[in-house]
């Protein structure tokens, strides 16, 4: 049976609402709310398929480091120690204004939200930023 999930879009500010439509935890098609009052039931091209990345079969599900020039697959904790390191080394060197932190479309708005959280209140910087423009 399909699933309705009603969101909201994360590619802009603007906020339109829409319904992930879901079968077996398979995303199948994404439909726009046609109660909203922000879209009236339409969706830009960025929000009709902003579902289709969850399967793509070149999404990247592990992390990859550069060794000696070449990018391999590693563990979460060992690219997580490797980014903690090298962003806390920047930050003692160059001061937490040479910091900037770039956020995403593809994951939820309270995703973003702590992403900002954690460059502002963690690596003391303001810079950041989003992927998404109108």
């Amino acid at each position: 049976m399909m699933k309705r999930t009603k969101t909201i879009c994360p590619f802009c500010g603007c906020g339109c609402t829409f319904y992930i439509l879901s079968e077996d935890d398979r995303i199948m098609g994404i439909e726009p709310s046609p109660s909203s009052p922000v879209n009236k039931g339409m969706l830009c091209v960025k929000g009709w398929n902003a579902h289709e990345f969850v399967h793509s079969p070149e999404r990247l599900t592990d992390p990859l480091v550069r060794k000696y020039g070449e990018l391999v697959k590693t563990t979460w904790e060992e690219a997580l120690r490797l980014v903690v390191g090298r962003l806390t080394d920047l930050k003692k060197k160059f001061g937490p204004r040479a910091l900037a932190f770039l956020c995403s479309a593809k994951v939820t708005n309270e995703e973003n939200y702590l992403f900002m959280k954690l460059a502002r209140a963690v690596f003391g910087t303001n810079n950041v930023d989003h992927c998404a423009r109108l």
